[in-house]
């Protein structure tokens, strides 16, 4: 059997056999790199327990690339930062109170409904917020 052997394991053979391993030692490694790597760029929180899941061979990683984040931090850092963006540039609109369709803020009815939204400077015809005393435009004293 021995005879066999070293027969069909040739050195060019068993240098093949080294490469291969060689490589597969390779692409665990660098599993194990690319799991840490990823999971700290998506706020997998705690990046170091998904370090310890991918030292399992192919189920850590497996694992990790079904059950990490969706998304990059970053990403969902930008996405914070446009809702808020948004947010405040409909802050600059008002809401009409019988019907809540959005409103402008030079909106003197509501164009859905027609109710009243502000007060009109009987001087200047510009709208005002309802607790204002004096109009800002042209200093007309409101009652």
């Amino acid at each position: 059997m021995q005879e066999l052997l070293d027969q069909l394991i040739t050195p060019e053979v068993r240098m093949v056999l080294y490469l291969m391993v060689v490589c597969v030692v390779m692409l665990y490694v660098l599993s194990i790199v690319y799991v840490i790597r990823d999971a700290q760029r998506r706020g997998a929180e705690p990046w170091w327990m998904w370090a310890i899941i991918s030292v399992i061979p192919i189920v850590g990683l497996l694992a990790y690339v079904i059950l990490r984040p969706s998304s990059y931090l970053i990403d969902r850092e930008e996405q914070d930062l446009d809702i808020a963006l948004r947010e405040h540039q409909l802050s600059h609109y008002g809401i009409c109170p019988k019907c809540g369709a959005p409103i402008d803020r030079d909106f003197v009815v509501c164009p859905i409904c027609n109710t009243q939204v502000r007060n009109v400077c009987p001087t200047c015809h510009r709208p005002l917020n309802a607790d204002w005393k004096v109009c800002p435009y042209c200093r007309t004293r409101i009652q």
